[in-house]
C-alpha cells in the first residue's frame, strides 16, 4: 500500500510538470529568453526555497542543514542540469510538447537512473540491479515506440500542418537538441544523490521524511538557475530584448508574471512530489533507485496526453495512433515492474 501511495504522489507531481508548458502559451509580447528567465525565478528559486523551509525544524536553519555535507556538489550538478533545462525548452519549441518531452525524458530516464546505481556500486546484471536494468529497458522501449509514433506523424504531415501544430517544427534539429537535453538533465538526479548527507542531516534534526529531500532539491535548482540566467541575459543583450520586462503594459505584465509563476509552480511540483513519494519507498532499495525512471515515465505519459489535448497529433493516421497508444501502455507497464 505504501508503494502505491508513493507512486500516486509522484504521479500528481508529474501531472503538474507535464502541464507546466501550457501556461507559457498565455505569455504575451515576451521573447523566449524573457519568459524562460522569469518562470525560472519561480521554478528554481522561489518555490524550491519555500519547499525547503518545510524541512527546517525549529531551532535550525537552512545553512545548518546544508553544512552537513558538501553542498557544492549538488550545485555543480545543477549547473550541468541547467544546460539540459535550456535545451529541454528548445526541444519543446522544435518538436512540440509530446515528442520533445518523450525523447528528452527517455534519455534522462536512462542516464539519471543507471548512473547513480553504477556509481553506488550496484551490480546491474544480478539481483536488484538486474530488476532495475530491466525496468529502465522497458521504459526506454516505451519511449522509443512513442518516438517512432512522432516520426510517423512527421512523415504524414505537410509543412503547413507541421507549422500549425508546432510553429517552429524542425525534426532533425529537435531530435539532436532533445538528446542533449536528456543527457544533461540526468545530472539532476546525480545532484540529488550527491546530497545524501544533507538529507540525513535534515532527518536527524527532526525534519519530516516527506520533506527532507527539499533542501537538496533547492541546491540543485540554484545551480540550474545560474546556468539558465546567464544564457537568458546573454540572449536579452544579443537580441535586444532586455526591455521586454518593462515595455509591456501593466495588465500584460501582470498576466505574464502570473502565468510564469504558475508554470514555475507546476514545474517544481514534480520534484516536490518525488521527494514525498520516495519517502514511502524507504523499505525497497529497488523502488528508491527506480523512482527517477518512474517520474520520467509518468512525465512522458502525461505530456503525450497534453499533446493530444493541444491537437499536436491531429490529422495523423490510424497506424500512428495505435503506435502512440502502444508506447503509452508499455510505459504504464514499466511502472509496476520493480514491484514484482
Amino acid at each position: 500500500m505504501e508503494v502505491l501511495i508513493g507512486l500516486l504522489i509522484i504521479a500528481v507531481g508529474s501531472l503538474g510538470q507535464s502541464s507546466s508548458y501550457v501556461p507559457i502559451k498565455k505569455v504575451k509580447e515576451w521573447s523566449w529568453e524573457s519568459f524562460w528567465l522569469v518562470q525560472g525565478v519561480f521554478a528554481w528559486l522561489v518555490f524550491p526555497f519555500l519547499g525547503a523551509q518545510l524541512a527546517i525544524p525549529d531551532g535550525s536553519s537552512l545553512t545548518q542543514v546544508w553544512s552537513a555535507g558538501n553542498s557544492l556538489h549538488p550545485v555543480i550538478y545543477g549547473m550541468l542540469w541547467g544546460v539540459g533545462g535550456l535545451t529541454f525548452g528548445l526541444s519543446m519549441r522544435y518538436l512540440g510538447v509530446a515528442l520533445g518531452q518523450s525523447i528528452s525524458l527517455g534519455t534522462c530516464s536512462a542516464f539519471g537512473t543507471l548512473l547513480p546505481a553504477v556509481f553506488g556500486g550496484m551490480d546491474l546484471f544480478h539481483g536488484s540491479g538486474l530488476i532495475l536494468l530491466i525496468g529502465v529497458s522497458v521504459t526506454l522501449a516505451g519511449i522509443a515506440v512513442i518516438g517512432y509514433a512522432g516520426s510517423l506523424r512527421a512523415q504524414n504531415m505537410t509543412e503547413e500542418e507541421k507549422k500549425a501544430a508546432v510553429k517552429d517544427f524542425a525534426l532533425t534539429k529537435g531530435l539532436l537538441v532533445a538528446l542533449l537535453a536528456g543527457v544533461m538533465s540526468a545530472c539532476f538526479n546525480l545532484g540529488l544523490e550527491s546530497g545524501q548527507e544533507i538529507l540525513e542531516q535534515a532527518k536527524s534534526a527532526g525534519a519530516s521524511e516527506l520533506f527532507a529531500l527539499n533542501p537538496v532539491i533547492l541546491l540543485v535548482t540554484i545551480g540550474g538557475f545560474l546556468t539558465n540566467a546567464c544564457y537568458c541575459i546573454f540572449q536579452n543583450i544579443r537580441n535586444k530584448t532586455g526591455n521586454d520586462y518593462l515595455s509591456v503594459s501593466g495588465p500584460v505584465l501582470v498576466n505574464n508574471v502570473f502565468f510564469c509563476a504558475l508554470a514555475g509552480l507546476l514545474w517544481y511540483s514534480q520534484f516536490f512530489g518525488l521527494g514525498m513519494g520516495k519517502s514511502y519507498f524507504s523499505g525497497s532499495p529497488v523502488m528508491l533507485a527506480f523512482s527517477w525512471s518512474m517520474l520520467m515515465s509518468l512525465n512522458v505519459i502525461f505530456s503525450n496526453i497534453w499533446g493530444i489535448v493541444l491537437k499536436e497529433w491531429k490529422g495523423v493516421g490510424r497506424k500512428t495512433v495505435i503506435v502512440l497508444i502502444t508506447g503509452i501502455c508499455i510505459l504504464i507497464f514499466s511502472l509496476i515492474i520493480p514491484s514484482f
